[in-house]
């Protein structure tokens, strides 16, 4: 089918060796996947995932030509402090920075408010923006507003049928990262076409 991909959930930081159970890039490559995501919120957690093993996985994927679909975003307790800028900022000044603006722009990236995720919070749009164009102006001071403009920039908030058009409308959201809704169908479709 035209324009669609199956993606990987994550892969190793580790070209190859006796890590059982890892999922290495060379792998994926060996199956034709052509997009991973890193740096997950529940990587992060549940896992420890540094920015370095982060910046170690992207490497990996761009040496072998897959997209990595690079999530970063804030906990609760960082929003409520209202440090999430500058955290978002180290997230990907310490996993991108090292590219240069030829690799960077072949990078997604991926925003994650994870305070508004299964908790009964709900990151408005406007919230969504603002991080979103904070994320833009981050990259741009480092590789120019070109470049910046051609780095697409999804959001992973609990996107919804009844919310995706009003996020997907917000000038520096350019697609988004959709989990749970994705498995209802019908839900899933109403979002594809919010993004018309």
């Amino acid at each position: 089918m035209k324009n669609y991909y199956i993606a990987a959930q994550n892969c190793s930081n580790k070209k190859s060796g006796a890590y059982t159970g890892e999922v290495s890039v060379d792998m994926l490559d060996s199956i034709h996947i052509k997009h991973c995501i890193v740096g997950h919120s529940e990587r992060r957690e549940y896992f420890g995932e540094t920015n370095q093993v982060l910046a170690e996985k992207v490497n990996l994927l761009l040496e072998k030509g897959i997209t990595p679909i690079f999530c970063c975003g804030e906990a609760l307790d960082i929003r409520e402090a209202n440090t999430q800028n500058a955290f978002v900022e180290a997230q990907l000044k310490e996993s991108l920075f090292h590219l240069s603006a030829e690799d960077v722009q072949k990078v997604v990236i991926a925003y994650e408010p994870i305070w508004a995720i299964g908790t009964g919070k709900t990151a408005s749009t406007e919230q969504a923006q603002e991080m979103h164009a904070h994320l833009r102006s981050v990259l741009a001071a480092q590789y120019g507003a070109e470049v910046a403009n051609e780095i697409s920039i999804l959001y992973g908030g609990s996107v919804k049928a009844n919310n995706a058009k009003e996020i997907f409308a917000s000038p520096d959201v350019d697609g988004g990262l959709v989990g749970g809704a994705s498995l209802v169908a019908l839900d899933f479709i109403e979002i594809i076409k919010a993004l018309k």
